[in-house]
């Protein structure tokens, strides 16, 4: 199998993972831990996988004994913050608040999202197509957050779904800022200082709501789904897309979001989590027009 095709699969088993997530998260929280004390677990265990891991290859002699350059601190600080922190603590908060399916759809608009970023910071001037499939991405997810009541049954699913939307905006910034990163290093050589810096960026959040949980209460099967979203939601998946970014663009990474509406949904529906209705169909179909007019290639 080439890099590339590699890469494909990777970042396709990335969507099928994250799919899942937003299911089994959601049965966590709030009811056996607040949003950001799970935030605090999931990012202060991916740590100490990153940390050991990283030890492991250096004494296999797997990791080569590579320092960050002075110049790259500022950004690897900004990775934190926008991949893990701001990243984490909105989406957990807002996927606590609303539905899986709305939380997957408001996702899509990620690709967009790193497109419009990339012609900000580039000083690229933005096509009127682009300028059109922005206003109807935004109007779909603007459907999601006005309507957030109605389709969630829930009081703060408007939020949720907000905070879902400020989730995309920060992870498609960190696609961008990264990505040099990974060019230049060795992916456990900064990521896990990323995860560090990171960890006690969300500590202050999450401490409370993390010492408030009634462990003895806890049944096995939520155990499970805490392990599945430490290990295979954030260490795997972060490997995984660290791998097919070194062969794949910002862009080409993000599109792969495309599918987790599809396993979302499938996921949630056939555990009886959720449901489709008529808001949240015209809303992905909105969402989806406005993300294939920006991400069009020019004939």
């Amino acid at each position: 199998m080439s890099k590339r095709n590699f890469a494909l699969v990777a970042a396709t088993f990335v969507s099928i993972i994250y799919g899942m997530t937003f299911t089994i998260a959601k049965d966590v929280m709030p009811q056996y831990i607040g949003a950001y004390g799970f935030i605090s677990l999931r990012v202060g265990g991916t740590m100490l996988l990153f940390w050991t891991t990283a030890l492991l290859m250096k004494v296999c002699n797997q990791l080569p004994p590579e320092k960050i350059a002075p110049q790259d601190y500022q950004r690897i600080v900004g990775a934190a913050f926008f991949g893990v922190a701001l990243n984490m603590l909105t989406f957990f908060k807002g996927l606590s608040l609303t539905s899986p399916i709305s939380a997957s759809v408001i996702m899509v608009s990620t690709p967009m999202i790193v497109l419009v970023l990339s012609a900000i910071i580039m000083k690229e001037r933005l096509r009127k197509r682009m300028v059109s499939g922005l206003i109807l991405g935004l109007t779909g997810t603007a459907l999601l957050i006005l309507y957030g009541k109605a389709i969630a049954g829930a009081k703060q699913a408007g939020l949720g779904n907000l905070l879902v939307l400020i989730n995309a905006i920060s992870y498609g910034y960190y696609l961008i800022i990264v990505k040099k990163l990974m060019h230049k290093y060795h992916a456990f050589t900064f990521v896990k200082w990323i995860y560090l810096l990171g960890f006690l960026m969300v500590l202050p959040f999450g401490w409370n709501e993390f010492q408030a949980v009634q462990w003895s209460s806890v049944p096995t099967i939520v155990y499970w789904k805490i392990s599945f979203v430490v290990f295979c939601s954030t260490f795997l998946t972060y490997l995984l897309n660290l791998l097919s970014m070194k062969e794949l663009s910002p862009t080409t990474v993000a599109v792969f979001i495309y599918l987790q509406p599809l396993f979302a949904t499938v996921f949630a529906i056939g555990l009886g989590k959720d449901e489709l209705n008529g808001v949240k169909i015209i809303s992905a179909v909105l969402i989806f027009s406005g993300v294939y007019l920006v991400t069009m290639k020019k004939s």
